[in-house]
């Protein structure tokens, strides 16, 4: 089964992505709007008991701390994809890290870019008029993050919550 981890921002930051998403977003009805931290990879059910283990252990680890959102912008030439820049802050640097070793095995593709999708799949002619109009909007959320989620993809692509784990929370 396909597993990933995510951080879901507060609902006004959900509202704000998803206004966007539903026009632009061709997975909006597949997950909300969240920051990845780790890309989907697999894992059998005596695996993910022993990662979930793991998780509880790691935010056991952090304290609840605060996120800036505050531009839009984009990972072209690469792809025609458009987000909301998540200020690169040391905790979430240190959480996308540890999140990447011991029993998560480090399946990052890419560097770790902390951001939230709004549009992405677009032809060149769209990106280009929906960047142009997106990249003049005043951008400016703070969001306090105090968990993380583990969430499993379903036969029909879309991603459901697994399990929570909540930052400084003391798991047995």
């Amino acid at each position: 089964m396909n597993y990933g981890i995510v951080i879901f921002p507060s609902k006004p930051v959900q509202d704000e992505v998803n206004s966007y998403r539903k026009r632009y977003d061709p997975h909006y009805s597949l997950i909300p709007p969240h920051i990845t931290l780790k890309e989907a990879f697999e894992a059998d059910n005596d695996q993910i008991q022993e990662i979930i283990t793991e998780l509880k252990h790691i935010a056991n680890e952090f304290e609840p701390f605060k996120i800036n959102v505050n531009k839009v912008s984009t990972f072209a030439p690469v792809t025609n994809t458009i987000y909301l820049k998540v200020e690169p802050i040391q905790q979430l640097i240190d959480l996308n890290e540890k999140l990447q070793q011991g029993k998560l095995s480090n399946n990052q593709v890419y560097s770790f870019v902390p951001h939230i999708t709004i549009a992405q799949k677009l032809s060149h002619d769209e990106y280009s008029d929906v960047f142009g109009s997106m990249k003049m909007k005043d951008v400016q959320f703070e969001d306090t993050v105090d968990r993380f989620q583990l969430l499993y993809q379903l036969d029909n692509g879309s991603w459901t919550v697994y399990e929570s784990f909540v930052f400084g929370k003391e798991y047995v």
